[in-house]
């Protein structure tokens, strides 16, 4: 079983919620997940209404079932304080270098040792046991880097292990690359109907697979219901206005003038103007509707556009071949009680 759940996606897919919808869902029935942000937005700390996340492993949520949700921000300058005491017993000399600035400056001119110290840290999670042996945290989620760094970020490790041929910081690179390339790892790429963000999945998903990184699911976020069935699909095509108008009347929106004044006798009120007919000033012809009629088919055309488009996306995604989840679009937007929405939809969906 999977212990590490990477996940990513291009921005603006929400990618950042679907980490933490995922981390509630797998900590249901008493089980205690780990939260990892690794691009010092706050994300996480925002999304469960809390204050800034420090970096320590903090409690936020309890899960259904009691299970617990902690949550790490990892700063890539205290990752290599840790590093330092972990490897050369640096405690004091490494806090003497990060007063002179040289452990900002050494972060800052070498991203890619950035990356080492954040996979390193989350990495460090998955192996921790307690004193009985028992693993610490049943599973660690990472809401990690967008697809287009998502590869790199990963296999970081790899390159510095091929650059460091000896010591610990190449067994510590082959010890983080032995985690991500395990069964004990996957990546799951989180992405909408939509040409970009599905064209950066299906290349995302390439390039891990060539790099032998485990991928897990796509998570198909903010979807929209049909408003129109199939069948009433073509009411966007061309030449529909009569039915179109047709429909309103008998919706009472419009309709013959004649109509209006046979419905207006039996109610006892006059019988001067149409049910449903606008004031003067309104548009001619056989029910002030008409003005309704285009609009309303536009905004048909465009659903259907939509929809279509999406069909065509979502067969795009299914033809990778690995397992699909969807998540509704909250209109109201993610809030707590959203969050944990979410996360009941990803279980009910089956092991992610």
């Amino acid at each position: 079983m999977s212990r590490l759940h990477v996940v990513s996606g291009k921005g603006g897919t929400g990618k950042t919620t679907v980490a933490a919808a995922l981390a509630l869902a797998l900590a249901t029935e008493g089980r205690r997940t780990l939260l990892v942000e690794v691009e010092g937005r706050q994300g996480i700390a925002q999304l469960f209404e809390t204050e800034a996340l420090p970096y320590e492993e903090r409690k936020i949520a309890v899960a259904p079932g009691g299970g617990e949700v902690y949550a790490l921000a990892i700063d890539a300058e205290r990752a290599l304080l840790d590093y330092l005491q972990m490897f050369y017993k640096l405690g004091t000399a490494g806090r003497a270098l990060k007063k002179l600035g040289a452990i900002d400056f050494a972060t800052t001119i070498a991203p890619g040792l950035r990356d080492v110290l954040l996979t390193g840290k989350a990495c460090e999670a998955v192996r921790r046991k307690d004193k009985s042996g028992a693993f610490i945290y049943d599973a660690i989620v990472m809401d990690a880097p967008p697809t287009g760094r998502i590869t790199r970020f990963l296999n970081v490790n790899d390159e510095v292990a091929g650059l460091a041929r000896i010591g610990p910081i190449h067994n510590q690179a082959q010890a983080v690359m032995r985690v991500i390339k395990s069964s004990e790892t996957v990546v799951h790429m989180v992405t909408l109907l939509e040409e970009m963000p599905v064209q950066e999945t299906s290349d995302g998903i390439a390039e891990l697979r060539a790099a032998g990184i485990p991928v897990g699911g796509i998570v198909i976020n903010m979807t929209r219901p049909a408003v129109l069935e199939n069948g009433d699909l073509d009411i966007a095509a061309p030449g529909t206005r009569t039915a179109v108008a047709k429909a309103l009347a008998q919706a009472g929106l419009g309709g013959a003038r004649r109509g209006g004044e046979e419905m207006a006798r039996r109610e006892g009120g006059p019988p001067g103007r149409s049910l449903g007919e606008a004031p003067a000033g309104a548009a001619a012809g056989d029910g002030w509707a008409d003005g309704l009629i285009d609009p309303l088919l536009e905004q048909a055309r465009e659903h259907a556009e939509r929809v279509e488009l999406e069909r065509v996306e979502h067969a795009e995604l299914t033809a990778i071949g690995l397992p699909t989840y969807e998540l509704e679009l909250l209109p109201e937007g993610v809030d707590l009680a959203g969050l944990y929405r979410l996360a009941r939809d990803l279980r009910k969906q089956g092991p992610i």
